[in-house]
């Protein structure tokens, strides 16, 4: 059962808060940084050596002050003065170095990151596609991981930068007057204190933010593509759609505001408690430099070393609420990581080598994953309505039939029936429940999933095309295909013509989801592309029910062809489909109620009976809702 393999979330996650998740997290983050080890020891080099470089020119200018103008010696001058202009050259050279092995190292483990969590949301059931909001997945994908590349590029240099600059800092700063030095650091547990509240606060603004921005977006993508914006336009509700965006992007931009207000006031109290500090050095330094303890050139040289002691501590505070910023994009993106597949090769899943075609269901039951079967809950659909904890009824319910290879076979029933779940099944998109469904005499869940839908060719009443040429769709089946087989597949599914005819010909952009094509047209085409696969099982999915008459007749000499030696698995809508069928599934709340070739089924004047007079008198429209 499904259900059996699907590890669950729990609905309410923490925000992370806690030195223990953020071991966790970081911890799982340096895995990531591991290919990267050799380019680390080079930039915490370059770091050293910066820092130790931005000790000079204090140093010298103490000297110069305390020494060289005291004596008037313009020579040392000289030499002080190229020796500083020296150490700011090499300070950069060294700096350009430590940025372009924190980026390599950054950008490296975020494009590992990406390239991970793509592949395995491309390898998540259908039953995840089916519940998720397409814009909060996005936002997943998309603004989480940019905001944990730049925190990561970013915080990685500044991090180790500020704490050797501190630490370097201070041993100079002891070498030259030990006195100053400890008042100097006084006021260090002010900048330490706030870190973890403050770090608090801000994941929660920045999860909040997170969310608004999720959720503006789902409304983006759902409203500017063709489909949505079809909708919007024929219903004429441009104004209550602005209305909607406009309560979104308002809360977008009232914790855009929060979040910048409370990181500048927070930079501004830092900034308050550097500059005491550095007026208790230059106070008392300039007391002792009265009394004769301390000379001038030691104080000038401890003023300005003393703004290298506050400025990474401000920095190394507002870099751990980077990080733990960076921790709630992380925790996002391995929360979509982190889902489970409940679909997924068994260790000794065998190829499906040369098939036949032949389906059997054996005893079959299955039903949906419920409402406590979650995925990803953050994800999900809102429902305003409790998830029950109740299994969902079976779909299907005992199902035992045998298809042998190349027969045409139709599954007929009222809406709800389960025909397009039982299409569904057949290319593993999920899991049967109970019973077993076999592919040539193989469980298809001991088969490889890459094998099996290789086998197996689908054609929907909606056929999904990608916003590019009409050849690159073709190829999508066959990726190495010539044009000479792009123009046999598609005159074989009676489009060559009409593709030829256009201005690109097979260079022709469809437009998102095939829109500058017509119904029929994409129909065909889409027959075109599965004539490219050359399947031995084709599922036909209420392939003609919106088409016209004219179309109708092109797509139906198309489908023959396609049809041809390939066993046929067909929720039936047209009479031919129906008439023509080696036998006829007629299903109704999931079990099969009758089975046979059309003119014994009108006999028995049962439920097909019924559906077929139905259909007599008009068109019969059985579309699944499942």
């Amino acid at each position: 059962m499904m259900s059996m393999h699907m590890t669950m979330w729990p609905r309410d996650r923490s925000s992370m808060e806690g030195a223990k998740i953020e071991r966790e997290a970081a911890a799982r983050v340096w895995r990531f940084a591991k290919p990267y080890r050799g380019m680390i020891g080079g930039f915490l080099v370059a770091v050293i050596a910066q820092a130790l470089l931005g000790l000079v020119p204090p140093l010298l200018f103490g000297e110069i002050v305390g020494d060289v103008i005291p004596d008037e010696d313009r020579g040392r001058l000289v030499l002080f003065a190229v020796l500083i202009v020296l150490s700011a050259l090499g300070s950069g050279i060294v700096s350009m170095f430590e940025r372009y092995w924190s980026s390599r190292i950054g950008e490296g483990v975020i494009y590992d990151l990406r390239t991970q969590l793509f592949d395995h949301v491309q390898r998540l059931p259908i039953a995840f596609f089916t519940r998720v909001q397409t814009g909060t997945l996005t936002n997943r994908l998309n603004n989480d991981v940019i905001g944990a590349q730049r925190a990561l590029t970013a915080t990685l240099g500044t991090v180790v930068s500020n704490v050797i600059t501190l630490v370097t800092t201070v041993a100079a700063m002891l070498v030259l007057d030990w006195r100053l030095t400890l008042l100097a650091i006084i006021l260090t547990p002010f900048f330490v204190m706030p870190y973890r509240r403050i770090g608090a606060i801000q994941q929660a603004i920045t999860r909040e933010g997170m969310d608004h921005n999720a959720a503006m977006n789902t409304t983006m993508t759902e409203r500017f593509n063709v489909s949505g914006a079809l909708l919007v336009k024929l219903f004429g509700r441009q104004h209550d759609e602005l209305t909607l965006f406009r309560d979104r992007a308002v809360k977008v931009r009232d914790i855009g505001i929060r979040s910048a207000l409370f990181t500048r006031g927070f930079m501004v109290v830092l900034s308050l408690l550097g500059a005491m500090g550095t007026a208790l050095v230059y106070g008392l330094g300039g007391w002792y430099a009265i009394s004769g303890s301390i000379d001038t050139g030691e104080l000038v040289a401890m003023g300005l070393l003393v703004g290298r002691v506050y400025q990474p501590l401000t920095g190394l505070t507002n870099a751990r609420i980077d990080v733990l910023t960076a921790l709630v994009s992380f925790d996002r993106v391995f929360e979509v990581l982190d889902a489970p597949s409940p679909l997924v090769d068994r260790p000794d899943a065998v190829e499906l080598r040369d098939p036949a075609g032949r389906i059997e269901f054996r005893d079959m039951s299955f039903r949906y994953p419920g409402a406590n079967e979650l995925i990803v809950p953050a994800l999900e659909i809102p429902s305003s309505t409790a998830a029950s904890d109740e299994p969902e009824a079976l779909t299907i319910d005992s199902l035992d039939v045998t298809i042998e290879p190349g027969q045409l076979v139709a599954l007929v029933g009222p809406s709800g029936a389960g025909k397009t779940t039982i299409t569904n099944l057949v290319p593993r998109l999920y899991d049967v429940t109970d019973g077993a469904l076999l592919v040539d005499g193989h469980d298809v869940r001991d088969l490889t999933q890459d094998s099996l839908r290789a086998a197996i060719g689908v054609v929907v009443q909606d056929p999904h095309l990608f916003h590019e040429s009409i050849a690159d769709n073709l190829r999508y089946a066959k990726p190495d295909a010539t044009l000479d087989e792009l123009i046999e597949a598609c005159t074989a599914a009676r489009i060559h013509e009409t593709i030829d005819k256009l201005p690109g010909g097979y260079d022709t952009v469809v437009g998102e989801r095939g829109y500058r094509l017509s119904g029929g047209e994409k129909q065909r085409l889409s027959i075109a592309r599965m004539l490219l696969k050359d399947p031995s099982i084709v599922i036909l999915d209420e392939a003609t029910s919106h088409l016209d008459s004219e179309n109708e007749a092109l797509v139906q000499e198309a489908l023959a062809r396609a049809l041809d030696g390939r066993t046929a698995l067909v929720i039936a809508h047209r009479l031919s489909t129906i008439t023509d069928a080696d036998q006829i599934l007629v299903l109704d709340e999931g079990r099969l109620v009758e089975r046979g070739r059309h003119h014994d089924l009108l006999e028995a004047e049962g439920l097909y009976a019924d559906l077929y007079q139905r259909l007599v008198r008009e068109p019969m429209t059985v579309a699944d809702s499942r």
